[in-house]
């Protein structure tokens, strides 16, 4: 991700259905509207706007009480895997211009389908205030969008969205940071499947660029591929107000701004998502401008770069 020959494939997820609310599938237009695809572009990158996907709610998926709105959600997860996977096999980084967190379904299976014609590991990384761990039997909304990382670790299989034979990603090799809000049964099945956690506190207690440091070593070690899933709500409310979801206490624009300059450094990632963005609860573009910031922070910008913006 620090060659700068590479090509980037942006894809558009108009998707809010897995959010209960509505908004993020304003998301694509928005972060196009903030320039993604010419700030990755003025950095050296090929780029390529595949649009949006837009496929028809799957017909053999029925509605489930604790899954809301899944021909919608699953129908879209299918059509993200294959895109992503499609987009990577090319050679290309696939970056998810979201729509609610539910993408990360297709987007990391599509990744994991990938790494395993590579025969290396595929580890996450989630910058997000919640957990996203929950299944329908321990969701109290029953909105997928809090399901993303339980489905593609292979322990919310509670419809054929996918084939059950697919690869799956080892719990133990998503590093969640920045988390302030788990339900209580999600906080159990995440300590008994050994997802790594580091929420605030062990960011303020150790500092972000030590976290960083070990995920990369850690990663780098094993030579494994590196999918990054961003969720606007990662960072604190005052950063970035665009997002349905808000929990005070967040991660700050600098702070930020590091995780995604020790990534660009590490070389390491493979693919991106850019989720939650809810236009209609933004100020004035706000988030969705962080967003694209922090995208060219990954793939090369320095802050010491950024131009002086005027009020």
């Amino acid at each position: 991700m620090n060659d700068k020959t590479k090509a980037v494939t942006l894809i558009g997820v108009p998707l809010e259905e897995g959010s209960g609310r509505g908004g993020c599938a304003m998301g694509p237009a928005a972060l196009r509207i903030a320039g993604i695809g010419s700030a990755l572009g003025e950095l050296g990158y090929r780029v390529t706007d595949a649009g949006d996907l837009r496929p028809a709610p799957a017909t053999d998926l029925g509605e489930h009480p604790k899954a809301h709105e899944l021909p919608v959600v699953g129908a879209f997860a299918r059509a993200i895997e294959d895109r992503t996977y499609r987009a990577a096999a090319e050679g290309s980084l696939p970056v998810l211009l979201g729509g609610d967190h539910s993408l990360s379904m297709g987007s990391v299976s599509g990744m994991a389908r990938r790494a395993a014609e590579l025969g290396r590991p595929l580890f996450v990384l989630w910058l997000d205030a919640h957990a996203d761990f929950n299944t329908p039997a321990t969701s109290p909304s029953g909105n997928i969008h809090g399901m993303p990382v339980a489905f593609y670790c292979g322990k919310a299989e509670f419809a054929p969205i996918l084939p059950a034979d697919r690869p799956f990603v080892d719990p133990r090799h998503v590093y969640q940071v920045g988390i302030r809000s788990v339900d209580d049964e999600e906080r159990l099945a995440i300590a008994e499947n050994g997802v790594n956690v580091f929420d605030m506190r062990a960011i303020d207690e150790e500092g972000m660029g030590a976290i960083m440091r070990r995920i990369i070593a850690e990663v780098s070690g094993a030579n494994g591929l590196l999918h990054v899933s961003l969720d606007v709500d990662f960072l604190d409310p005052d950063v970035a107000p665009g997002v349905g979801t808000t929990v005070p206490g967040g991660a700050t624009f600098r702070e930020a701004h590091l995780i995604m300059e020790m990534l660009h450094d590490s070389g390491l990632v493979s693919s991106l998502d850019l989720v939650e963005l809810n236009p209609f609860l933004d100020d004035r573009g706000k988030s969705a401008r962080v967003i694209v910031e922090l995208a060219a922070s990954l793939f090369g910008r320095r802050i010491l770069d950024r131009p002086t913006r005027a009020a």
